[in-house]
């Protein structure tokens, strides 16, 4: 899973690029004055993980990862005065789900780019600048069609004015402030604009940048603006970025100690990653033995045997059946063995649908 952070100038976003990849990324100066955005690479958090580890107690074991791009001060200009493009948007266009941290809290030596502290400001603003991007690739397209529909043959022509048709309600939708995600396009319609990788169709994470003095107040805080902002593919966290990036650079039994007497409940990593999960519709599966027990990413209802594809295109092709046992039933019996001998291990064909939690061996043959 691929996200990308933005934000607006002065919102703390790099911070919360710090804080979400663990304190493991360093950031620099070369880093803050280059034009290539910054990558970090975050673990996912999964107890079912820890379990099974001591119970196959392997060699290697392997979470899933998430991975975070954000974007240097040069590019965070861009959004403001230039709107998106370039290599700005090229990153944006490819990433998974969006992430908008937006600044709520206090800081005078750190001045907001607007003059005040206005959080419901800054998403429209952001929202109005991803509009225009896709807007812009939008007119760009039906120009091109229209031009093309001059000259079609028979074969071609229907399937033109169906793309113009389509992309020109999106337009007309998308100028009335309702983003792509918002707006109801059916399947078949999707597929046709899925090319496009438009920015108002991705979901978006959005993150309350909040100050010290709210954090006793910052699941309040979020549940009003779950509220809010109760509408597909949006999801809302709060979290301190300041805060979670020094407790990110923490052992953990520090960071452990500093939560509790703070009060957070939860490592912001973990709440992100989570609501993400949530946004995209993904979950978990399992591969484990003594060699290696890991975790891995996937859609919701995929079929077998595209899951066995995450792992490797050849298991996919040459796939012969799944050996299933839910992590509960395994969890319940104790052992690999003896969920087997009670039954529990279920032999599955390509069109099961995997579920989260499912530990699964695939046989096939290439």
């Amino acid at each position: 899973m691929e996200i990308g952070i933005i934000g607006l100038p002065q919102c703390g976003k790099t911070t919360v690029f710090g804080a979400l990849s663990g304190g493991e990324s360093t950031i620099t100066n070369s880093m803050l004055n280059t034009n290539k955005p910054n990558l970090g690479v975050a673990k996912v958090h999964d107890p079912r993980l820890n379990i099974l580890q001591d119970m196959f107690n392997p060699a290697k074991t392997t979470p899933a990862e998430v991975k975070y791009i954000d974007f240097p001060k040069s590019q965070e200009v861009n959004i403001k005065s230039k709107g998106i493009s370039g290599e700005y948007l090229n990153y944006l266009q490819r990433a998974d789900a969006l992430l908008q941290v937006v600044r709520s809290f206090e800081d005078p030596s750190v001045p907001h780019v607007e003059g005040s502290i206005d959080p419901f400001r800054d998403i429209s603003l952001m929202d109005l600048e991803l509009s225009f991007s896709d807007l812009t690739i939008l007119e760009r397209r039906l120009e091109k069609l229209a031009n093309e529909l001059k000259s079609a043959k028979s074969n071609e022509r229907d399937i033109k004015l169906k793309e113009q048709m389509i992309l020109s309600r999106v337009k007309k939708d998308l100028e009335q402030e309702i983003p792509i995600r918002e707006q109801d396009i059916s399947e078949e319609e999707q597929k046709i604009m899925s090319n496009f990788q438009f920015l108002t169709a991705k979901p978006m994470l959005i993150v309350w940048n909040i100050g010290e003095n709210n954090i006793d107040n910052s699941q309040i805080i979020e549940d009003e603006l779950r509220s809010q902002f109760a509408r597909p593919g949006v999801g809302v966290v709060t979290l301190s970025g300041k805060i979670e990036m020094e407790l990110g650079i923490m052992d953990m039994n520090e960071s452990n100690e500093f939560r509790e007497f703070m009060g957070i409940d939860e490592p912001a990593l973990d709440k992100a990653i989570r609501s993400s999960y949530e946004l995209l519709g993904l979950i978990s599966f399992f591969t484990v033995g003594s060699d290696e027990v890991k975790a891995w990413t996937i859609e919701k209802d995929i079929e077998a045997s595209k899951a066995a594809g995450k792992i490797h295109t050849d298991i996919e092709r040459g796939f012969i059946r799944a050996e299933v046992i839910s992590y509960q039933n395994l969890l319940d019996s104790g052992s690999l063995g003896a969920g087997k001998k009670k039954g529990l291990v279920k032999l599955e064909g390509k069109s099961y649908n995997v579920r989260d939690g499912d530990i699964i061996n695939f046989l096939f043959n290439v």
